[in-house]
This record gives structure tokens, C-alpha cells and sequence, in this order.
């Protein structure tokens, strides 16, 4: 197990190559077959994964993806191991570098997110672990002059007749050397060895014994640190920057540079640079928000919600339906900050003729290109080294962080490290969209749902984050309805509108996107329409999933280890949701009730189909991780405005679940032989609505806005 300083593809095959009877395996797509900027594009035909193998039988697997705890480390080497039919103690890992050959199949970019990293790759990988076992048979059958049929693979060995064994890394030299093979067998799945087992992460004994290397620990001879000293309000420019000299007559600080996110000062240590920034008289113009506060901004999106929207989904006719009942009800949900636990932080080196950029990124295609903007050169001088990430859920696929760290090492000449403080991070930073919805719904006589109407007030990622391939050609923003537009329950009358509202706060993606508000509306919604059928709210959802087996299969799992309908203490509630979404079908059942006027989670019940579980201790992780972050934002987050200033700045008006207030939570998967799904993220959406209908159930009152401390002062 390394982390690799080898961020060019010619230097990293060249090394690769150097090392004595090793095996390598690269794979270049042809043009024919190069990725496209469209996630719906067929993934490439070969794979373009490397393998090493050495002399010593270690075989390294080069990861194109950024581990941020979610374990790719170690899951998309045992997909390799298991068709290389490699001996696991002896299988390690190594960071790619940045390079098109890491591109997630079906785009052009290299990054990692929307819970592909394994769904993507999975078939691509399989394909690159065969191909490397066809070339050592095809070596070990040469080198006996024998029939490869006659030959098989086990623990890293090939053995033929008469017990003849060649390890691969005898094997090595001579079967980098031979044709690459057009077809190869894939192992049949119920051979499976290494995947589908719940085998240690690979880069646990680093994290343990503190030898890895996070974003905020680089250290480099001669490197400098900077501190970014942003507006105190979004958007507000700098007008006047007086004289810095006093800052930079502060001990350790080499330069104060105006950049595009603020003003840098450089020094020799963290503490040095942001003691001289307290020295900084700046001017600030007037911010986007000018004024304005939260409620200020809801009221706005109110009234936007009376314009017309764009049909993002409608089946039947909405107007033309008459319900025995009907019932209505309108939704607030709030900015959202990532709140990860490292702050967002870059190291830059400008040279002469390259950038170099060590960074906790989950998009290295943007760091490549931000960079070479910044320093006039190609985004391939530009060499990223990806360390492990302190969280990401999607913060860290932006890139202001990176152009900061650029800029100062092109003003200074030095490699610098840019480290935000908690405060600059939360209040001048990206957030989960803030979102307005008004939703209407009816039953017939029977308690049978014949209606539901949507409309939907949120601004667009796809355009505030430049991935446009998001929207739909009708000009719908798919992860802005998310959650609601894809809807599973059967409805015969279903119609869901979008309005696009931006008030120019910076947005970007948030773990799992627009299913965590759209799902809060709908779980929440279908309750209360169970409620007006008169209806258990499980029953009610099951009856509408005939055609939705896989979702109806988790929420019954759901259900039955959570002992749905069985008595709970006076003053518990109980509370269901699910929901389809990033490739896995999740269903939450949650145990609530109220402790001194607050809420309290006792108990979450999850249940999971996420096709087959290449590691499962991780998928339950993913999962447990899931929950704990959707609670924490459900039970305490939001950024608020004031005057147009964000009002949080860190943990203690920004809490996140500590440890003495998280329930037990159970994770219960599908035995599943589905290709690989979503993990990463899934978990997030039904876990906000499911402890929203458990206090209904607990107290009667049914919550519209988030976060529950509006309601109940937790």
C-alpha cells in the first residue's frame, strides 16, 4: 500500500516498467470508443485500469478513484483480485495519476462521485483482472509447451499437470510480453471468492498508525501556508485594500496577495499567516443578498411558486380528476453547509513549466484545468496528487480551493498550502440549494391515491455547477426533481413542475443531491395521504409498489426486522420511508419520541438493495454513515442569512450528531447477484422523512420544514 507521487502517465509507465519482471497492464481506448460527457454513454469496451505485478507476487492495483472513507481502496482491488484470482494478503493499492485513462467510463472527466466509483467501474475492472490471468496461462502454457486449456489459476499461482506451479510473479516478464487478448472468460460469480466478502480495508493500518497522508498534513521543502481572508458577505467585491504593510511586517509572512477569492496572506506556518490577516483593514462593496435574510428568501420563493413550471413529469390528467378527499401542504428545507470534518485545503507548486497540486479532490479533470487556467499552460503540465480526503460529499469536487492555492504559488513563486479555517469553509463556501415546494394530493372513496401534484421552487446545480449534461432536453434540471419526478409509488394522476429560483448563493452537490429534499417531500406527503386513506403508512406504500418489486422487496425487509406494528413505549413513534435512488433501493424505518421538549432517535432499521455487496462491512459503513450525516442535518442544520451574511460558522451554531445522541442502527442488505449500485449516498434520502412520520406518530404534529429544531428546540 503507497500513495504514489507519480501524477504523469509516461513517468508512472516508465517507472512501472523499470521495475524488474513486472507485469504491467495499461489499456488506451480507441478513438472510436473514447468517453463521452454523457453519463448515459456505453461504458468503454476494454479496460483502462492498470495492474502491476512484480517479481516479489505482489500485485498493486492503480485506483482511479478518491477514497474519502467509502472504502474504494479496498473494493475495487478485490474486483480485480477475484478474476486475476490473485492471493488477497499479498494485493496492495496505489493512486493513479491524473490522466484521461482514469476517466469515469461514459464521461470525459475524471472524478468521483454520484456513487459510481464501483457501479462504473465494476464490468471494466472484471475485464482488466481476466485479461491479466489470460496473460499468465498464456505465459506459463508457453513456457511448458503445453495447451493453456489444460492450465488453471489459484492464489496467485498457475498449475498444470504433474503439479507444476509457476507463481505470477515468475510469470511477471514473460507475460508482459505476450498478445493481449481479445476475448477473455470472466469467473462465474458463484465461484467468487474475494468479492462478496467482508475482507479488511486495505488502507486501515495507515489511518491507524498515522502514516496517511491527508490533504491538510502535505509538507514540502520550502512550502509556505496561506490563510484566504473572504468577503464577510457573499459576493461582496473588495473596494478598498489599504495599506498591508503592517500585515507584512508580521513575523513569517512573505507576501499579501489579492486573489479572485479574497485576499492571501502567505507566511511560514498557519498561525503566522492568520494572525497577520487580523491586521488586514479591507473595504468591502455590497453582496448578493444585500439586506436580505432567510425569511426574506422564503417569502421570495413563495411567490415565485405562483409562476407556471416546467413539467418535469405528468401522467394523466391533474385538472380533471375529482377526489373524495384531498389535502395539501407546503415545504421549507434550508441551505445546507458539507460540513466535513477537514477543512478545504491545496497545495500548489507553480513552476516554470508545470503545476504541481497535492489535494484531497474528487474531481482531478477540474484541478487540472483550473490550475492550467491559472497558470497559462496545458491542463496536462498540470500534475495532481490525490491524498486522502477528511470528507467529501461532494464539497470537494469544487474548485475555489485549488484556484486559491494556484494563484498564491504563482504570486509567490513557492509551493503554498491554502487551509481554510471552519468559519471561512461554512460562511463564504457552497451549500445544498434551499428549496420551496407546494404539493396537493387526493383519494377516492375507497382510500385508493388518484392525484398528486407537485410544484417544486429550487435553482438549478446542473447550471450552478457547469455539469450541464443534467439537463434534460425539455430543459428540466433532472437533479433538481429528483426524488419526486421519478416517483415510484403507481398514481394514475401525477403531475410534478419545476421553477427555477436562484439567488445567487453558491450551490454545489451535496451527498445524494436533490433526492435529500424532494425525498423529505415525499415520504413525508405519502404519510399523510396514507392518513387520509385511513391507511397504514406501510401498507399504504406497499400497495403502490406491485410494479416496483425491488423497492416493495427493502421496504418489506424494512419493515419486518423493525417489527413494524408491534407496540412501542408510550411516547414512541414509529416512521417509515424509501426511495430509488444512485442505483440502490434503501428503505428506513426509524424510533422516536420526545425527551425534555427534544427530539430523540432511538433505534433505525435500514435495509438496502444495492445489486451485490462487493464488500459488505463497508456497505453497512456507507450506509451507518448515511444516516448519522442525514440525521445530524435533519435534526440540526441550516444556514440562515442575515443582512445577506451567513449566520453559522462552525460547530457550535452549525452541531453535528455527537456521539452520545446516535440510536442504534441496524443495516440488513438484499442478497442480490444485480450488478453493483449506489452506496455511498443512498442511505441519506429516507432517513429525514422517516424520523419526520415517527414524531407524527409520537405527537401529532406533522413537520413541513427542516431543521426540527424549528419545531421542537432540538
Amino acid at each position: 500500500m503507497t500513495t504514489s507521487t507519480v501524477n504523469d502517465r509516461r513517468e508512472f509507465l516508465q517507472r512501472a516498467a523499470g521495475a524488474s519482471g513486472a507485469l504491467l497492464l495499461g489499456f488506451c481506448l480507441p478513438n472510436a470508443l473514447r468517453a463521452r460527457d454523457d453519463e448515459g454513454a456505453a461504458a468503454p469496451a476494454f479496460p483502462n485500469a492498470f495492474i502491476r505485478i512484480d517479481k516479489d507476487n505482489v500485485v498493486t492495483v492503480i485506483v482511479g478513484r478518491s477514497e474519502m472513507g467509502q472504502g474504494v481502496l479496498t473494493s475495487l482491488p478485490q474486483i480485480v483480485a477475484e478474476e486475476l484470482d490473485a492471493d488477497w494478503s499479498k494485493v496492495r493499492w496505489e493512486q493513479s495519476p491524473a490522466h484521461p485513462d482514469y476517466n469515469r467510463p461514459g464521461t470525459s472527466i475524471m472524478i468521483t462521485g454520484g456513487s459510481t466509483s464501483v457501479r462504473s467501474s465494476w464490468e471494466t475492472l472484471r475485464k482488466a483482472g481476466a485479461t491479466a490471468r489470460a496473460m499468465l496461462v498464456a505465459a506459463a502454457a508457453d513456457t511448458w509447451k503445453v495447451d493453456a486449456a489444460t492450465l488453471r489459476t489459484e492464489n496467485s499461482m498457475v498449475i498444470g499437470p504433474g503439479k507444476r506451479k509457476l507463481s505470477y510473479g515468475e510469470l511477471a516478464e514473460k507475460a508482459a510480453g505476450m498478445p493481449l487478448p481479445k476475448e477473455v472468460p470472466l469467473q462465474n460469480p458463484k465461484d467468487f471468492k474475494i468479492v462478496g466478502k467482508s475482507v479488511k480495508r486495505l488502507d486501515t493500518p495507515l489511518k491507524v498508525d498515522g502514516s496517511a497522508v491527508f490533504g491538510i498534513d502535505v509538507s514540502l521543502p520550502g512550502m509556505l501556508t496561506a490563510v484566504v481572508i473572504k468577503a464577510p458577505a457573499l459576493g461582496s467585491p473588495v473596494t478598498r485594500f489599504n495599506n498591508p504593510s503592517k500585515a507584512k511586517a508580521a513575523p513569517g509572512v512573505t507576501a499579501v496577495v489579492p486573489i479572485s477569492g479574497g485576499i492571501a496572506v502567505v507566511a511560514d506556518t498557519y498561525w503566522h499567516a492568520r494572525k497577520a490577516s487580523e491586521m488586514l483593514e479591507i473595504e468591502w462593496g455590497q453582496g448578493t443578498l444585500v439586506g436580505r435574510s432567510s425569511d426574506d428568501l422564503r417569502a421570495t420563493l413563495e411567490q415565485a411558486a405562483k409562476l407556471e413550471g416546467i413539467p418535469a413529469r405528468k401522467e394523466g390528467d391533474v385538472g380533471a380528476v375529482k377526489p373524495a378527499r384531498m389535502i395539501s401542504a407546503t415545504y421549507h428545507l434550508p441551505y445546507l453547509a458539507h460540513a466535513c470534518m477537514e477543512p478545504m485545503n491545496c497545495t500548489a507548486w507553480v513552476k516554470q513549466d508545470e503545476v504541481e497540486v497535492w489535494v484531497g479532490t474528487q474531481a482531478q479533470t477540474a484541478v487540472q484545468e483550473s490550475a492550467a487556467a491559472i497558470a497559462d499552460m496545458k491542463p496536462e503540465q498540470v500534475k495532481v496528487h490525490t491524498m486522502f480526503l477528511g470528507g467529501g460529499f461532494g464539497r470537494r469536487a469544487a474548485q475555489d480551493f485549488v484556484e486559491a492555492a494556484v494563484e498564491a504559488s504563482k504570486a509567490v513563486g513557492a509551493p503554498v498550502k491554502v487551509i481554510y479555517s471552519r468559519e471561512e469553509d461554512m460562511r463564504a463556501s457552497y451549500y445544498r440549494p434551499i428549496s420551496y415546494t407546494e404539493v396537493s394530493g387526493g383519494v377516492d372513496a375507497a382510500g385508493n391515491p388518484v392525484v398528486l401534484r407537485a410544484k417544486i421552487v429550487v435553482p438549478s446545480l446542473a447550471e450552478a455547477t457547469g455539469f450541464k449534461r443534467l439537463i434534460r432536453p425539455d430543459g428540466v434540471d433532472r437533479v433538481a426533481v429528483e426524488g419526486l419526478a421519478d416517483i415510484a409509488y403507481e398514481i394514475p394522476n401525477l403531475q410534478i413542475d419545476w421553477i427555477k429560483h436562484d439567488f445567487g448563493v453558491p450551490i454545489w452537490f451535496w451527498r445524494s443531491v436533490g433526492a435529500t429534499h424532494n425525498t423529505f417531500v415525499a415520504e413525508t406527503f405519502i404519510d399523510e395521504m396514507a392518513a387520509l386513506a385511513g391507511k397504514d403508512p406501510y401498507e399504504f406504500r406497499r400497495g403502490l409498489l406491485e410494479k416496483q418489486p425491488r423497492l416493495r422487496g427493502v421496504l418489506d425487509l424494512a419493515a419486518e426486522k423493525a417489527g413494524w406494528g408491534k407496540p412501542l413505549p408510550k411516547g414512541f413513534g414509529r416512521g417509515i420511508a424509501c426511495v430509488e435512488v444512485l442505483g440502490a433501493w434503501t428503505a428506513q424505518v426509524v424510533e422516536a419520541s420526545l425527551q425534555e421538549g427534544k427530539p430523540r432517535v432511538h433505534r433505525v432499521v435500514c435495509a438496502a438493495d444495492c445489486g451485490r455487496a462487493i464488500n459488505p462491512d463497508q456497505v453497512k459503513a456507507q450506509m451507518e454513515s448515511s444516516i448519522i450525516y442525514a440525521l445530524t442535518a435533519a435534526l440540526h442544520s441550516q444556514i440562515t442569512f442575515k443582512d445577506g451574511k451567513v449566520e453559522q460558522g462552525n460547530f457550535n451554531d452549525y452541531p453535528v450528531m455527537r456521539i452520545s445522541a446516535a440510536p442504534k442502527i441496524e443495516v440488513h442488505l438484499v442478497a442480490s447477484e444485480e450488478n453493483p449500485g449506489g452506496v455511498g449516498e443512498p442511505g441519506t434520502p429516507p432517513t429525514a422523512p422517516a424520523l419526520a412520520n415517527a414524531l407524527f406518530q409520537a405527537t401529532g404534529k406533522r413537520i413541513h420544514s427542516l431543521p426540527l429544531s424549528l419545531h421542537f428546540g432540538a
